[in-house]
């Protein structure tokens, strides 16, 4: 990859029915390899349906770097002014500060495409769609690896999930964090608010801790956690908390990338092998992992059940985020 020297001419792309400039194309925004924003892009359109797929009708937060992943990050809610008039948003509430909103609502892989034109590199979508923003369709199960916590304890920590998640009868979706972690999504009912969903996700957080107290934590406060452990971060479920999608890249110079995995990969897995230089053959090879993640809808009753049982017993309430 060649290094910027100033401003190179903008390249026009087609992507899908529409046409999108991108300005400074040469512009290297991941210094450990060189890569520019025009690959940025380009790695986001080798793995169109599946980033689409990720942030279908979500609000979604844009991570943007104007200059590059070594320089100032934006952490963008509104889209940003100049867009096209076929971009989507949708409208969403932020009653603590009482204001309002318009997020970028992706339905279209060229929407990734000016996102990406606007110097976004990771995408954060909230866990609910444009349909019911108060009602969330997708738990999320963030593996948090405290900072003396090998990442063979995060992959242990990984299968009891999975276990659990199969007693169940949820049907998990594993992908690295892109950076130390490992997330599981599972789609929902949308039949509750975001604060049972948080109960929900702590009972179940629980429960694994229960199973596996030597590899997790869900102590609340950060200092209060053992660093070797790992945190089971149910407050990923919180109204207006997010984490970068399937198939983000993230803001670090090797352009790792949040990467769907299948659960028999988990034990050999390495997040750091997952760039923008060699998911799109992945992607080429497999597909989307995470494609059939629809048709798996799970009711939270039993969880919920299980919070109750809980906080019955003398369990503390999720604190107020």
């Amino acid at each position: 990859m060649a290094e910027s020297k100033g401003k190179s001419p903008a390249v026009e792309l087609e992507v899908g029915s529409r046409t999108v400039r991108i300005s400074n194309p040469d512009r290297v925004y991941f210094p450990a390899r060189g890569e520019t924003k025009l690959d940025l892009v380009n790695y986001y359109l080798s793995v169109g349906d599946g980033i689409v797929n990720a942030l279908r009708e979500r609000p979604c937060m844009l991570h943007r770097f104007p200059e590059g992943v070594a320089g100032e990050k934006v952490h963008q809610k509104r889209l940003p002014h100049g867009a096209p008039p076929w971009m989507e948003t949708v409208r969403v509430k932020f009653p603590r500060y009482n204001r309002t909103a318009d997020e970028l609502c992706v339905t279209e892989l060229a929407h990734v495409a000016w996102a990406v034109q606007m110097s976004t590199v990771e995408f954060h979508p909230w866990n609910s769609r444009r349909a019911d923003t108060e009602k969330p369709d997708e738990w999320r199960i963030d593996l948090d690896p405290m900072p003396d916590c090998p990442f063979d304890r995060v992959r242990r920590v990984a299968h009891t999930v999975h276990e659990v998640l199969d007693e169940l009868g949820a049907v998990g979706y594993p992908k690295t964090s892109g950076g130390s972690g490992i997330h599981i999504y599972v789609r929902v009912e949308p039949a509750y608010g975001f604060s049972d969903v948080r109960r929900a996700a702590l009972a179940f957080a629980r429960e694994v801790e229960r199973r596996t107290p030597e590899d997790v934590t869900t102590t609340w406060w950060r200092k209060d956690r053992d660093p070797r452990l790992v945190f089971v971060d149910y407050n990923q479920n919180a109204r207006d908390h997010t984490i970068a999608s399937a198939y983000s890249v993230r803001g670090n110079p090797e352009g790792t990338v949040s990467t769907p995995i299948r659960w028999d990969e988990v034990d050999d897995v390495n997040p750091k092998d997952f760039t923008i230089a060699t998911v799109p053959q992945r992607y080429a090879d497999l597909g989307d992992l995470h494609a059939t993640i629809d048709d798996h809808p799970y009711s939270l009753d039993t969880l919920i059940e299980w919070a109750d049982r809980d906080e019955r017993e003398g369990a503390e309430a999720p604190p107020e985020d």
